[in-house]
């Protein structure tokens, strides 16, 4: 049933698979828990997932607990063909997945995922959600919930909320705090400078480096490349963006950290680098292309290919060619050479200059999402629509068993500590 670009690859998948699953522990010790006990007997799950090597142990834990697997990847170009090769041989394995694919393959993938009719899905940008919602409603009687891995699937998940539309509970996996930091902060930052070194063989090291957002992942980022020896400068935007704060607290917090923090139509001629990482469309626009420096270098860790807009920069250039793959030349009419890595795309995730996030931050994301799953089917028919945040149980657990991978074991506060801390009298 599956459909994947070449089966003869499947050797070469499992040798990534075995890298990934001796370098996973976390998941490792919830497989055996979830073996035993089969928690997931007789369900179906279907993702939506970048599917490479450490989403295939994810997967692989979810067959071992009973479940049916089918999955595509979400995003056309993150797709590692060996590993989908490999996967797709395994029992209870449903792939639909290759690298460059066109639009309609994606959706098309997607549709034949959905077609397996499952009781769980797991998604990364809503789109599958959004294609139950929206084209497969037959599928909702079925569905017991889902899970959402990431800030820009989160913030449609909450639209859909607000409209009143989301039909099913989805867990927002991404709101973790573990989350926040084994993958958001510390994994993209890592994978995307680790992909446009790649991609460009270029020093980081004195460049003027663009960080637009200040999120949990541009915060990331800034602090790498700083780390790198790059000259960093922060770009927020005004406004509320969440619950809690706004463009104006991250604004601070970056200029606190010692960043130099402006808007883009400032930055748009300074920068050498820019990367964008705030889950909203055309944050490079046309007037911005228009000032850059020759040379410049765009690429983006949102989720979507439209936080730089590519139609704008078509419309400025008389010529665009292919430089290497992954990197694309768009001479301008005014003269000046920009140069997009990954179409735009996901550059941490683009293949083969995108390794996606190192295989320890991969392990805690992706423990998170097998517990949540567990969550869900433990809680079966209690959870009301809407986006439901992951138990503290679960963050506090697989933030403890990260720890204890690595041989960090923390001692409990004593008693009189923790009759301190909960004590409101003075002096106790």
């Amino acid at each position: 049933m599956s459909k994947v670009k070449n089966e003869k690859l499947a050797a070469e998948g499992d040798r990534e698979l075995e890298w990934a699953r001796v370098n996973m522990p976390v998941l490792a010790q919830i497989r055996k828990d979830f073996e035993r006990d089969k928690p997931l007997k007789g369900l179906t799950i279907g993702t939506a997932l970048h599917l490479e090597k450490k989403t295939g142990i994810l997967l692989e834990t979810l067959a071992a607990g009973g479940a049916k697997v089918f999955c595509s990847s979400c995003n056309p170009l993150t797709t590692d063909d060996r590993v989908a090769a490999a996967l797709a041989k395994q029992p209870n394995m449903n792939v639909f997945a290759w690298a460059g694919q066109t639009k309609d393959e994606y959706y098309s993938c997607l549709n034949s995922v959905l077609d397996g009719s499952p009781d769980i899905v797991i998604d990364d940008g809503c789109d599958l959600i959004f294609a139950i919602h929206e084209k497969r409603k037959e599928l909702l009687k079925k569905i017991i919930g889902g899970c959402e891995e990431t800030t820009t699937g989160v913030i449609r998940l909450k639209a859909m909320q607000k409209d009143g539309a989301l039909k099913f509970p989805v867990i927002a996996v991404n709101n973790a705090y573990s989350k926040y930091l084994f993958d958001n902060r510390f994994g993209t930052a890592q994978s995307t400078l680790d992909a446009i070194s790649r991609a460009t063989n270029k020093l980081i090291a004195g460049k003027t480096i663009v960080v637009a957002g200040y999120g949990w992942c541009g915060r990331g980022i800034a602090s790498r490349a700083r780390g790198l020896g790059a000259n960093v400068i922060v770009v927020e935007t005004a406004g509320t963006l969440g619950e809690h704060e706004s463009g104006y607290h991250r604004a601070l917090e970056a200029l606190y950290e010692g960043f130099r923090v402006m808007s883009m139509d400032e930055a748009a001629g300074l920068g050498d680098i820019f990367i964008t990482a705030t889950g909203n469309k055309n944050i490079i626009d046309k007037q911005h292309l228009q000032k850059m420096k020759t040379g410049t270098i765009l690429a983006n860790a949102g989720h979507f290919n439209n936080e730089i807009n590519e139609e704008a920069l078509n419309s400025l250039a008389k010529g665009k060619r292919e430089i290497k793959e992954n990197v694309d030349a768009y001479e301008l009419k005014s003269g000046k050479t920009l140069y997009l890595l990954s179409e735009g795309r996901l550059v941490n995730l683009a293949r083969p200059s995108g390794q996606g996030h190192p295989i320890e931050i991969m392990d805690g994301s992706f423990a998170v999402q097998a517990l949540s799953v567990k969550f869900l089917v433990d809680n079966r028919g209690k959870l009301k629509p809407g986006v439901t945040s992951v138990p503290t149980e679960t963050d506090n657990l697989v933030a403890r068993l990260a720890l204890e991978s690595q041989g960090i074991k923390l001692s409990p506060p004593t008693k009189e500590q923790a009759e301190y801390a909960n004590s409101w009298k003075e002096g106790t």
